[in-house]
This record gives structure tokens, sequence and C-alpha cells, in this order.
């Protein structure tokens, strides 16, 4: 039986009102915006720091700032508040956190490299979630965004998110064969969320 339901996306495809959806659907826990809080209450820092980090590698400069700081003894104190603005911390707390939602069951989790530390449970079912650029840019305007901006974001978290994972994981984003379901939004929030269910044979308890 299905129990978890991971959700990978293309930034701006409303994944993350889907994820919503779904989880009232169902009755589950939404691991979204949550989870950040929990990774930055594990980590002892501010949620801000764990979003623009979380799904990024550390830029180069900011990794040759760490290897110095750890190589001196006053830098080896400071090393746990170090964590704050590293991407290799957050996802080490990341992948436990998804794990012990995993483990709890009746989840839905957003991102996180969740798709792919759990690739391997038969009672979770994988989900990625994209649309073209001028859906993106149309659902990024109606939060606000300019429509340069708009362009601007579709295209860049997508490339960091990519480059994330292909660090940490070793694989070509958004590696198709590890989705049970690739679907495009553009049918609109509540014809996705019916899709999934019926795709995931989820069982309501």
């Amino acid at each position: 039986m299905i129990r978890i339901l991971t959700i990978e996306r293309e930034y701006g495809s409303g994944a993350a009102e889907i994820a919503g959806k779904l989880a009232d659907r169902l009755g589950w826990k939404l691991w979204d915006q949550s989870l950040t809080e929990e990774i930055a209450r594990r980590m002892e820092c501010a949620s801000e720091e764990i979003e623009k980090h979380g799904e990024r590698i550390d830029p180069l400069y900011y990794r040759l700032l760490k290897s110095f700081v750890r190589g001196s003894f006053e830098g080896n104190l400071n090393v746990p508040h170090m964590q704050i603005a590293d991407a290799e911390g957050i996802r080490r707390v990341a992948e436990q956190l998804v794990m012990e939602a995993a483990n709890e069951g009746h989840a839905v989790i957003v991102g996180r490299g969740s798709a792919y530390y759990l690739r391997d449970r038969p009672d979770c079912f994988h989900i990625f979630i994209y649309a073209p650029l001028e859906e993106k840019v149309r659902r990024l305007r109606q939060a606000g965004k300019s429509e340069k901006e708009a362009i601007q974001l579709a295209d860049t978290v997508d490339r960091d998110r990519a480059e994330f994972i292909k660090q940490y994981f070793g694989i070509d984003w958004p590696a198709r064969h590890f989705f049970h379901l690739m679907i495009n939004s553009t049918m609109g929030d509540t014809a996705v969320v019916q899709i999934i269910l019926n795709s995931s044979s989820v069982i309501k308890d």
C-alpha cells in the first residue's frame, strides 16, 4: 500500500499548491514549508537560511572559506555555526527528516531529494510536476513576481536544483526513470490532484 507521496518539481509549476491539496484530500501530513522549518530548528538557524541554500550547491568562495576556517584552531570552534549556510549540512539533516517522515507514513513530501532518498521503498509513489515556461511565468506573476523576475527565477532555480542533485546524488535531474508519474500542471490543480490519486491507488485510511 502506498503510504508516502514524494513530489519533485520545476520551479513555478504550482507543485506546492498541488501538494497541499493532495495532503488535504488524503488527511496526510504535508512536508514542504514544515520540512524547511524543522531543518532550521534542528540546525538552530533561520528558515530563510535553509531556503537560500537548501537545494543549491555552495558557491566556490564559500567552500574555500569553509575549508580555510576548518583548518584553523579558532575556526574549529565555530564549525557547528557554519552549518547555518552549508548546503552539505542541510542535505544531511534533510535526509534524516525525510527518512523519519517516510517511516511515520501518511506523508506528502515536497522536494529535498525525497524521491532519490526513498527510491527503493515500495510504499512510495514518486511524482514529477512540470509546466511550460509561459505557465510557470503566469503562476509566478500571480504570486507577485514581475515578468522579468519570473522568467529569471524559472531558469535559475531549476539550474541550481539540477546542479545540487548532480553533486549529491550523481543524477542528471530530473532523471525520469525515478518517477512513477510525470504530469503537466497546465491542466489545473484539481485535475492534477485527481490524476495523482487515481494513478497512485492511494487508499485513505
